[in-house]
C-alpha cells in the first residue's frame, strides 16, 4: 500500500512498483465514490465518515488479492493510523505500507503542477493536519520523495525481495 498525502507520488510510484514486480496496481482514487470526488473537487476536506466506504473498497481489493494468492500494489492516502488499521483488519493483516514523505513546500509545488487532478492544492493543509505518520511498530517503508521515482522504486524492489 503506497501511502502519503496528495502530491506525494502515490500513483506514479505505485504503478512503477507494480510493473517492476509484475503484479496488479489499483489506483485508490478510482475507488472513491462520486460524492467524495465532488467534495474534494469543490475544496471540501473529507471526513472520517466520508472515507470509510472508500477504505472498505480498498480493503475488499486487498482481500481479493489475498484470496487469489496474487500480489497487489495499491495507492491510498491512509492518513491516519485508524485508516491503516482498518485496511489491515478488513483487508489483509500482512499489508506492507510504503510511506512517501515530503515537505509541505515540495508537495504544494507538485500539486500546483499537475493539471486536471480533482484534488485542489487548497486541500493539502487539511491533509497535513490529520496526517499521522506511521509509527515504528507499523514497520512502514519510508521513502523520501526528493529522490527520483526510479531510485525509490529500485529501493522498494530490493526491500520486497
Amino acid at each position: 500500500m503506497v501511502m502519503g498525502v496528495s502530491g506525494s507520488g502515490k500513483s506514479l510510484i505505485g504503478a512503477m512498483f507494480a510493473r517492476a514486480l509484475d503484479i496488479e496496481f489499483v489506483e485508490g482514487d478510482d475507488l472513491h465514490p462520486p460524492d467524495n470526488v465532488r467534495r474534494m473537487a469543490a475544496g471540501i476536506p473529507l471526513t472520517d465518515t466520508d472515507r470509510k466506504g472508500w477504505l472498505m473498497a480498498i480493503a475488499a481489493r486487498l482481500r481479493e488479492a489475498k484470496r487469489a494468492g496474487t500480489g497487489l500494489v495499491s495507492s491510498c492516502s491512509a492518513l491516519k493510523r485508524s485508516y491503516r488499521d482498518l485496511l489491515r483488519s478488513s483487508g489483509d493483516a500482512r499489508v506492507q505500507f510504503v510511506y512517501l514523505a515530503g515537505t509541505r513546500a515540495l508537495l504544494a509545488e507538485r500539486m500546483a503542477n499537475r493539471p486536471g487532478h480533482f484534488m485542489p492544492p487548497s486541500l493539502l493543509d487539511s491533509q497535513l493536519v490529520i496526517l499521522e505518520e506511521p509509527s515504528p511498530d507499523e514497520h512502514a517503508w519510508v521513502c523520501d520523495i526528493r529522490e527520483a521515482p526510479e531510485t525509490i522504486v529500485a529501493d522498494l524492489v530490493r526491500r520486497a525481495a
